[in-house]
């Protein structure tokens, strides 16, 4: 066999890598042919093909950075002023000779055109709501016997006895005070021929240290507290548009939805949280200023999954932490111990800067409570704790009934029976 010379040898190479070459640019003409040809066709296949994502960046370039997008601007102050906004007051009269003032001062006259609804069970402290006799505005007041709750089997698995005072029950009864205050606003809007443009949904032992801020209305999105948050989202105070509010108030009526999904075992917060993100309901967490006024006792110091009391002189805000009024049993570098203790998904809160001082809760409240509260309260808010000390049984009746001539649906025992099951006296 005759040996190539190098000249055939050079010939043969460089045929070879042509034909290797048109190989390779043949199909690649071709497919550069159709993408480009199908423009924005191509680019959703890429997208849809993850494969070809290398060979999308070489076509078309890198893929621009995606900004995130930012929430909706909160509306003005003046824009709120125009605006329906319902206020939910849920849950037992407890101290509301001390939340009571608070709330009407520093949300429903902060907010000229909303309109309160109350929904509360009676019991010997519902004469204290006898103070609402000062609300500017008020849509709706039921306040009604409460009855064992009949417990399905899907509550009874999506929902847990564990850490709530009165088991299953106690957490029906208070899902049903909060879907009903719902219920209560769209018999108000189907009579009045309107829909709220906001719902604000409150606790009746919310204490409030300073006004509801505009800020905290947030288009298409739910509003609620940071801390506090059990494993799920702090529910003791909610804000949103109405069509979010429905979903969030929809405590009892979604339970079957959250069974179906598989959520078992959960406490309130942590219901709260599945409901939203079942429901598709984007959520956002702010500060408040206001704190649950209890008379709970708890361990001092409180432990990892402790529950801390927060004085009500604290600077806060405090987001709807549990509180008293008491002299601090801890301020400064023993609140930092304390609170760098605690698991920040259960019971802790926001408490840097000196903005948090805490009581020893494992008792009573302190003798002489009545005078920090007033100090701390001010003159004008201590006046309903004043008047609510030394109310009268014909008092008591007449600001009921002067309360009940300025609101729109009314249910509610007689006052007499409301006044006298308080034992006010004579």
């Amino acid at each position: 066999m005759t040996m190539p010379t190098m000249k055939q040898l050079s010939k043969w190479v460089s045929d070879l890598e042509w034909r290797v070459l048109l190989l390779l640019l043949l199909p690649l003409s071709l497919f550069l042919f159709v993408s480009l040809s199908l423009s924005n066709s191509s680019s959703v296949l890429f997208k849809s093909l993850p494969s070809f994502a290398p060979l999308q960046s070489f076509i078309y370039g890198p893929a621009p950075r995606r900004s995130p997008i930012p929430p909706p601007p909160a509306p003005s102050a003046t824009d709120l002023q125009r605006s329906k906004i319902a206020v939910c007051l849920v849950g037992g009269a407890r101290r509301f000779e001390l939340t009571g003032p608070s709330i009407v001062d520093r949300i429903l006259r902060v907010y000229p055109n909303s309109d309160l609804f109350l929904h509360s069970p009676l019991d010997s402290d519902a004469f204290k709501f006898s103070l609402l006799k000062i609300a500017p505005r008020i849509a709706a007041v039921r306040i009604f016997m409460p009855q064992p709750l009949p417990e399905t089997e899907s509550q009874l698995r999506v929902l847990t006895a564990s850490n709530s005072p009165n088991g299953i029950q106690g957490l029906l009864q208070y899902f049903t005070l909060v879907e009903g205050c719902l219920t209560m606003i769209k018999a108000y809007q189907s009579r009045q021929n309107f829909t709220y443009d906001w719902i604000v949904r409150t606790r009746v032992d919310g204490y409030w240290s300073a006004p509801l801020s505009p800020r905290n209305f947030v288009l298409g999105r739910y509003l609620v507290p940071p801390g506090s948050s059990f494993g799920g989202l702090n529910d003791r105070l909610g804000i949103g548009d109405f069509n979010t509010s429905a979903a969030a108030l929809s405590r009892i009526s979604l339970v079957p939805k959250l069974d179906s999904a598989g959520f078992r075992q959960l406490n309130s917060e942590a219901a709260f949280r599945a409901q939203l993100t079942t429901e598709g309901v984007p959520y956002v967490t702010k500060r408040l200023p206001f704190c649950v006024v209890t008379d709970r006792k708890y361990g001092f110091p409180p432990s990892q999954y402790g529950v801390p009391v927060a004085a009500m002189s604290s600077r806060g805000p405090l987001s709807g932490m549990k509180c008293r009024p008491c002299a601090a049993a801890c301020s400064g570098e023993c609140v930092g111990r304390v609170m760098d203790g605690l698991y920040k998904g259960w019971s802790w809160t926001e408490w840097s800067n000196g903005t948090l001082e805490l009581c020893d809760a494992h008792g009573e409240w302190e003798k002489g409570w009545e005078a920090t509260f007033d100090w701390l309260a001010g003159k004008k808010l201590a006046a309903g704790r004043r008047r609510v000390s030394r109310l009268k049984l014909k008092q008591c009746v007449d600001d009921f009934e002067e309360m009940r001539r300025k609101t729109t649906i009314w249910e509610a025992p007689p006052a007499t029976e409301i006044c006298q099951l308080g034992s006010v006296a004579e």
